[in-house]
Parts: structure tokens; sequence; C-alpha cells
């Protein structure tokens, strides 16, 4: 089954605008909690607020609602993203800037990151999905302007000289490992890895420990670290939903 990203059928003024977010919002809900096979499209149209028919008079079908839902988050994911690649700042601190607000994205917006593991799981499985689409439209742009962020950086002199998309392994692979080691943690450490205060020190340790490691300077990349952290208060945490399978609670 493919999917098709679309932007909904039909046209007029009652296709507004506001009404197609609310379908995708409530869709994006919808579909990380439960999955495409087990989605409902009558929860969504009554989260939305709208009847069935005005739900696939934008969207002739789950799938296309799927593929469009998911466009959507991870165009914003895309653009927030590239907001900090573009921020009037040296290429070192961009990349301490990325890293935090990837690990910031994980812990705020697990809409997100149970979609992307649904397609990464469809992907594996050798099933049509959006993952191409997505990977044309927002992967391949964000990895591009990653590469010549880090190459910048290091003909500078600011960051060591080494491959790029080992300092990006090294940014955001961290982030990735930590949370879908959640189950392993649990187990390893004697007190809960996922509280909200060990929460706060993991992702000051994260940007702290790669203002050591990638700058040629350690001192200015100290200062860097803690300039980031100043500015960048830690979201708050859904402790309803967890990122990568986590659970806020920890089982006795």
């Amino acid at each position: 089954m493919e999917i098709e990203v679309q932007s909904g059928v039909g046209s007029g003024t009652d296709r507004s605008a506001e009404t197609r977010t609310r379908i995708l919002d409530a869709a994006v809900q919808e579909f990380s909690a439960n999955g495409l096979a087990g989605a409902r499209m009558d929860r969504i149209a009554a989260v939305a607020g709208v009847n069935k028919a005005l739900l696939y008079y934008h969207f002739d079908s789950k799938d296309n609602l799927y593929g469009a839902a998911l466009e959507m988050i991870a165009t914003r994911t895309r653009d927030a993203t590239m907001a900090t690649f573009l921020r009037d700042a040296s290429p070192g601190e961009r990349v301490l800037r990325s890293a935090l607000g990837h690990f910031d994205r994980i812990l705020a917006q697990t809409e997100f990151q149970s979609l992307m593991q649904q397609e990464m799981m469809r992907l594996h499985k050798g099933e049509s999905g959006a993952m191409e689409v997505l990977i044309k439209r927002v992967f391949a742009p964000t990895i591009a302007m990653y590469q010549s962020m880090v190459r910048e950086g290091i003909t500078s002199g600011e960051l060591i000289e080494v491959d790029w998309l080992q300092i990006h392994l090294a940014t955001l692979g961290t982030n990735v490992f930590y949370f879908m080691s959640s189950h392993l943690w649990r187990q390893l450490l004697p007190y809960d890895p996922f509280a909200a205060e060990v929460l706060a020190e993991r992702r000051r340790a994260i940007v702290k420990f790669l203002g050591l490691a990638i700058f040629r300077d350690r001192e200015r990349g100290t200062g860097l670290a803690e300039k980031v952290l100043a500015d960048t208060p830690m979201p708050e945490i859904k402790v309803d939903k967890s990122p990568f399978g986590v659970s806020n609670e920890r089982k006795k």
C-alpha cells in the first residue's frame, strides 16, 4: 500500500486553512497514539470538531490523511531545525543549539517521535509509506545544511578536523540512544533516569560534553555551552506521553 502525501482534494471557500489544520492536528494525535492501522477516522473528526463528510472532503482516504499529517509535523520540525542552522551565531554554537534542540524535541514533541518510529519500522519491513517523500522534502535539506555548517566550523578553525558525519552522529545519536535504551537504563541505574531533574542534568551534560569534545579551543566551547544552556530553558515534559516508549513513572 503506497501512501501519497497530499494537500487535500476539492476547492472552495468552506475548505478553510483553519479547518484543515484542525483535522491534521487531530490526525497527528490519533496516528501517533494508535498507528495507521488502528487509527479511526471518526475519532479524528470528533477531535477536529468536524463531521466525517467534511473530513473526507479535505482528505479522500485515511492513508492520504496520514501522509499529510506526517508531512505537516515533519515540516514543522524541519523549519525549527533550519531556524537554528540559520541563526546569527558561529557554526560551533549552532551545532550545540541543534543538539540541545533535538534533545528537547524528543521530550516535548512525542507525537513526531512516535510517527517517525512507526515509519522506520515500515521502512525496515519493506512496506511502502511516506518516508521516501519525507526524505526528499524534509531530511535531505536539513542534512545538507548541517553538513555545510559543520564544514564551515572546521574550515574556520572553530571545530576539530573530523568527518562531519561523525559530529552529527555524536550530537544527535547520543540523544536517540539515551531515550531508546530507556528500559535498559532503568535496570542499570539506581535512580529514575527519566525523572524531570535527571533529564535536566542529562541535557546539560550533553551540551557541556560537546563543548569540550568538538571545539579546538575547549575554553571557547565551554563558554558557548554555558551560553546556550542559559538562554534555552528546558521544555515542559508531557507526563501522559512517552518518547520512544519511555514512561515517566518508574516501575516498582
